[in-house]
């Protein structure tokens, strides 16, 4: 029985360390990334901040292939984030997503190769390059501007549509809500026509109206109380809005 419970211990600590061990890998890795993705961040930032004095800054061969890669990826970088964004609300992106990630390879090829031509010492020949290098960043760039506008009308169009469907069902509730004379017709006509708890019998209505119990001496049978009114039901909570201006103390008493 000893030796059963101390197999059980075991089990649980080797268990436990390895859950631990499980956990401790996952932070580690996750912490990882994080920093990979702040140093790539910082490393992004820097050679665009630097592509932009070169291109400000530089004439001739050099300005021009800085300015040629900072198109690029500026066109690229913007496409990418708008897909992004937009695949976490409409699903029918993830297509356009793939198209663009075949699309990064032709851009990261290009960058590349223009990288490589910063370094080039025969500036004569790059310059005689320079034309067909931009026509490739053109073909690159307009096809990402292309899914990047795409889905920027696209989803437009849906918020659009949403708005219509919203200010056609207000309408039709505002209408309802403005229809207060025939309402009141009708709730009046009801009221009329319910008889009155309690209320006294008519003069010449009948034996029934001058009828005494018996045993009281001809004495007038009390009126009967009025049934209590029935409870309103409570308003729900209001909800306070963003946009709504707060009460002044004065009015809050």
């Amino acid at each position: 029985m000893e030796a059963a419970l101390i197999i059980m211990a075991l089990m649980v600590l080797f268990t436990f360390l390895g859950l631990g061990v499980f956990v401790t890998v996952k932070v580690v890795g996750a912490a990882k990334r994080g920093v990979d993705r702040t140093i790539t961040q910082a490393r992004r930032t820097v050679e665009d901040t630097s592509l932009k004095a070169r291109s400000f800054g530089q004439v001739g061969v050099s300005g021009a292939l800085a300015q040629i890669r900072l198109d690029l990826r500026t066109s690229m970088r913007s496409t990418q984030q708008v897909l992004c964004q937009g695949v976490q609300s409409d699903a029918s992106l993830k297509e356009s997503i793939g198209l663009f990630e075949r699309l990064s390879a032709h851009g990261h090829e290009l960058d590349d190769e223009l990288k490589r031509l910063e370094q080039e010492p025969d500036k004569k020949r790059i310059a005689e390059r320079l034309p067909e290098l931009r026509e490739r960043t053109d073909r690159v760039t307009q096809a990402a501007d292309s899914l990047r506008w795409a889905a920027r009308d696209r989803a437009r169009r849906f918020a659009e549509d949403d708005l219509s469907v919203l200010s056609a069902q207000i309408e039709v509730e505002s209408g309802a809500l403005r229809d207060w004379s025939r309402e009141s017709v009708d709730d009046l006509a009801a009221w009329a026509a319910e008889p009155t708890p309690g209320a006294a019998s008519a003069p010449g209505a009948g034996p029934a109206a001058s009828s005494s119990a018996p045993g009281t001496g001809g004495a007038p049978r009390p009126a009967a109380a009025p049934a209590p009114a029935a409870a309103l039901p409570k308003a729900p909570a209001r909800t306070a809005y963003p946009w709504e201006k707060a009460p002044r103390p004065e009015t809050t008493a």
